[in-house]
């Protein structure tokens, strides 16, 4: 370390003892490491915000708070733990509206989502896969490939895109390819057809497919084209020069469970767990960590989990599970699939309706969280968890980066967050056996 460098922490010379990083002074690296939360907080809003104004929405107090947050990170030296926490909290409920206004234009332009299977492999036919988050992209692409033979397919979190009405009504919208973000080297080695890429989560592309793989919107990845303003067309000249996929057999995915399908079971819900039928509802899905054998906890957990419970899942964590046949309680499906990420919000909003049904406060309701490790945007929806105050969150097997003892004791003892252990002993736990 350069000796004469100056610490904004502590407002002395860096020496090499007292400061270990530049901006981050050994006795505040908590405070720092708050800031650093904070910082994927304003990501995740940021994300969010970012979709919402493709469909022409902005809302003002989410570019307030967003000026806010960041011009903190230049200022906390004035401030405390508490001070901290309260700000991440604050940026929770901020997500929460961003993560609302995103889902209402996407309802708006696309329709609610219903349930529907969605087959898992390729049709015979030329095709183009489209991996991230953006509906938008989804959209326009499909308009412009309607009618040329071309089979579009979604991976990793748009697999949600199958339930919207107005996606779902285009017949070349064949199927899923792939599974979570992190398999795509795989599966876009394996399908030699285009891809897109919208959002986060683009991987540096293998020599293998690096030749047909675009970027559009906000991400972008090195050396590889970028397409602005919608226009397909490159794309799909190149669909159209590459051989046609051969037929595969099929697996499925059931997905697209929005808020007024769920409630619309709101009576069976209520008579299911008075009898006794459903015992408890666990959220599950958050980010996923790739190649790592602990984040086989949520497969295990998943299997082990009583006949009388049901799973709503959300996010890229669900790929752990989401291939189980699960089944049903008296119609109720055990597995609820939500969406991405952001559909977090509907989960929020179908706890919240709840609450009225069972005329019960929000941790009364027999519902438990169990969350993997959540990273990067997903941040934000851990804060707007914990500022709608929901408590006796699980969280595992791998804690963010940004938690460390001090923080992470605040959160077990303000929040009651837990650290998961194994699925036998938290199962028995959450259940009371």
């Amino acid at each position: 370390m350069n000796n004469n460098m100056f610490c904004y922490q502590c407002s002395q010379t860096a020496n090499g003892e007292g400061c270990r990083v530049v901006g981050v002074c050994g006795k505040n690296e908590t405070l720092a490491r708050l800031q650093d939360n904070l910082v994927f907080e304003l990501k995740g809003i940021s994300a969010y915000a970012y979709q919402m104004r493709e469909f022409g929405v902005m809302d003002e107090e989410i570019n307030a708070f967003l000026e806010k947050g960041l011009y903190s990170t230049l200022t906390n030296v004035n401030f405390d733990i508490t001070s901290c926490i309260d700000l991440a909290i604050e940026a929770g409920h901020i997500n929460t509206k961003a993560m609302a206004g995103l889902k209402e234009a996407h309802i708006r332009n696309y329709g609610e989502p219903v349930p529907v299977e969605v087959k898992k492999g390729a049709s015979k036919g030329h095709g183009i896969i489209v991996t991230g988050h953006d509906l938008k992209v989804l959209e326009e692409l499909l308009k412009q490939t309607e009618g040329k033979g071309i089979n579009i397919y979604t991976h990793s979190e748009m697999l949600i895109a199958h339930g919207y009405p107005e996606l779902k009504k285009y017949e070349h919208l064949k199927g899923q390819l792939g599974g979570p973000w992190f398999d795509q080297k795989e599966t876009f080695t394996k399908y030699k057809i285009p891809v897109i890429v919208t959002t986060n989560c683009g991987l540096i592309p293998a020599d293998e497919y690096a030749d047909r793989i675009y970027t559009t919107g906000i991400v972008q990845l090195p050396n590889i084209p970028h397409i602005d303003n919608y226009d397909f067309s490159e794309v799909i000249e190149q669909a159209l020069s590459l051989p046609e996929l051969k037929e595969e057999e099929k697996t499925t995915y059931t997905t697209g469970f929005g808020k007024t399908t769920v409630l619309s079971l709101a009576d069976k819900i209520k008579e299911a767990v008075l009898r006794g039928k459903i015992k408890q509802f666990f959220v599950m899905g958050g980010c996923d960590v790739p190649y790592k054998k602990e984040m086989n906890y949520y497969t295990e957990f998943a299997k082990q989990l009583p006949e009388d419970t049901v799973i709503l899942a959300v996010g890229c964590g669900k790929y752990r599970f989401n291939d189980l046949d699960l089944g049903d309680i008296d119609g109720i499906p055990r597995l609820i699939d939500l969406g991405q990420c952001n559909d977090a919000i509907v989960g929020a909003e179908i706890l919240m309706a709840l609450t009225e049904v069972f005329d019960m406060g929000l941790n009364d309701l027999p519902v438990t969280f169990v969350l993997s490790w959540m990273e990067q945007k997903a941040v934000s929806i851990l804060w707007s968890l914990l500022a709608l105050g929901l408590t006796n969150i699980h969280i595992g097997p791998i804690l963010p980066a940004w938690i460390d003892k001090p923080i992470l004791d605040i959160l077990v003892k303000t929040f009651d967050l837990k650290l998961i252990s194994t699925p036998e002993e938290d199962i028995k736990e959450i259940l009371g056996e």
